[in-house]
């Protein structure tokens, strides 16, 4: 596809494909540790936990941030001749960087292991090492697809990878634990699931490949593309791996402050294998969010270079009411309903309180996303990443001040307060590019009353679920009966009195993905008041 022929009915095609397979990626990833956890159970989940996001943090960073960069280069580049010295340029720096962190991540495996205060790590994190020799391939490859609008390759190879993945994880760890053999090779198998999974990405997208870059090689700024392919990598990627960053904080931080605190090894470690059960629940709340910030950035982008009108505003306001209205819906329906959703998904409901406190975290995370998305789209980079690393920092000096005194409830305390820092930072940040108001007061006192309605009426109702509906069944059936009927009708209740108020109109509900539904709904529930 020529770049002449990349207009923007085609732009918006490729976003929304791609959109799609971002979706299911995101599900498949939340969704496996459910079954992992129950497989392994909180000691072995924790073992898995803690290595993650060393090897997470390479799977964003490979898969979305360089692609978007190598596609940035190439998407300028003015010739065939250039755009093939720039993936040279590019290949070289990225082959660089994935042996210095791969000889880095070997070499010192069993540092980070003793620092994370368990040396048995080390297999877990030499075995994890090898994804970042996956690198140099999977992003030129996805950034030449991206550069010429081709989206379809990317998101087979996206949603190939992830189902491979979650298929290795699961299946080999049920084989390791029937076998027998330690947690530590089950959480070994998970990671070597990862590695493989990221392999069948560059199959997949080699599959598809035809290079369109013939002719001669021409001379380019080799450090200019050096310096672009790392600030714009890191830029676009840092609000997807500021999770993965407070993960690997309190990886570092909580079973070490346990130990010093007197808790014997064993128990230490299904503590924060408890405390870790918050992060697919996080992940699943705030896949609207990210959702959001995928299919609205380009529509953003698009009315912003317009000169007539308002532009990108309403657009602009639509994804920051709906950022808040879901995130927010989501984090206190989950801490309403969390104690029988910890038992239906993983067997109990220990740590219920710690998971309560953890599940806010959704909201601002809701915040989060779109904003900078939005900043990003409009070329405000260096401001929100730094924010994003102030939150970091405010993360760890929150954990050593909490953990010491409340365990992981601690810890869940320091990540809201991390991530509300980085929240209102970016509101802050956000107001002076652009002052407008996001959001009318009646909006935020709907919400309010939409939030009180839905607690009339799930406490209630799941207390009485609890003791008589549901009380000769087995606990974790009646805990998943529960949970899902209380979520049902809290969302049914939470829904209505939203609609009825019509804080969101129709042709608003219509702009959204999935939103058509919504908004008929809406017509019928407001139909008298038209």
């Amino acid at each position: 596809m020529s770049k002449a022929d990349w207009n923007m009915k085609t732009f918006m095609k490729g976003a929304s494909i791609l959109t799609i397979s971002a979706i299911i990626v995101k599900l498949l990833a939340a969704v496996y540790r459910i079954p992992f956890q129950n497989l392994v159970g909180d000691k072995g989940f924790f073992i898995y936990q803690q290595v993650y996001p060393f090897i997470g943090i390479f799977i964003i960073w490979t898969s979305y941030g360089f692609a978007v960069a190598v596609s940035k280069l190439l998407a300028g580049s003015a010739s065939s001749g250039e755009a093939k010295a720039i993936k040279r340029v590019a290949f070289l720096y990225l082959a660089g960087l994935s042996i210095t962190f791969f000889v880095i991540l070997m070499a010192f495996a069993p540092f980070f292991a003793q620092s994370m205060g368990d040396p048995e790590l080390v297999s877990l994190l030499r075995a994890g090492a090898y994804i970042v020799l996956v690198m140099p391939m999977l992003a030129i490859l996805k950034g030449s697809f991206q550069s010429e609008g081709q989206m379809t390759p990317v998101a087979v190879s996206n949603v190939g990878e992830q189902v491979l993945r979650v298929a290795i994880i699961l299946i080999g760890t049920w084989v390791a634990v029937r076998a027998g053999a330690s947690l530590y090779t089950a959480g070994e198998v998970a990671m070597w699931g990862a590695v493989i999974g990221q392999a069948l990405g560059v199959v997949i997208l080699a599959m598809f490949y035809r290079n369109a870059h013939k002719g001669p090689r021409i001379q380019v700024d080799t450090w200019r593309i050096v310096k672009e392919l790392t600030f714009v990598s890191l830029s676009v990627s840092a609000s997807s791996l500021i999770l993965l960053l407070f993960q690997m904080a309190d990886s570092f931080m909580i079973y070490n402050s346990l130990l010093a605190k007197g808790f014997v090894a064993d128990a230490a470690m299904e503590m924060k294998g408890v405390y870790d059960r918050g992060q697919p629940l996080v992940q699943m709340g705030i896949l609207i969010a990210s959702t959001l910030a995928l299919a609205t950035v380009p529509l953003i982008a698009h009315h912003a270079a317009k000169k007539d009108g308002r532009g990108a505003e309403p657009f602009i306001q639509l994804t920051f009411r709906t950022a808040v209205l879901f995130g927010w819906a989501a984090a206190i329906g989950l801490a309403f309903v969390l104690p029988y959703v910890n038992e239906m998904l993983f067997e109990t409901r220990d740590g219920s309180a710690a998971l309560i406190i953890f599940a806010f975290q959704i909201f601002w995370l809701s915040l989060i996303l779109p904003l900078t998305a939005i900043l990003q789209g409009a070329g405000k980079v260096k401001i929100p990443t730094l924010l994003l690393l102030g939150g970091l920092v405010v993360k760890i000096i929150a954990n050593q001040l909490f953990v010491p005194f409340y365990d992981v409830t601690g810890a869940a305390l320091a990540g809201n307060i991390g991530f509300a820092a980085i929240a209102f930072g970016l509101l802050l940040y956000f107001k002076s590019v652009w002052p407008m108001k996001l959001a009318p007061f009646r909006f935020y006192g709907w919400l309010l009353l939409a939030t009180l309605a839905m607690a009339a009426v799930i406490f209630p109702w799941m207390l009485a679920a609890d003791q008589v509906l549901f009380d000769n069944l087995s606990s974790r059936i009646g805990a998943t009966l529960t949970a899902l009927t209380a979520v049902m009708l809290g969302a049914g209740v939470f829904l209505f009195v939203v609609m009825k108020s019509r804080i969101m109109a129709e042709k608003e509900w219509y702009l959204l993905p999935f939103g058509k539904r919504l908004a008929r709904i809406q017509l019928i529930l407001t139909k008298n008041r038209r």
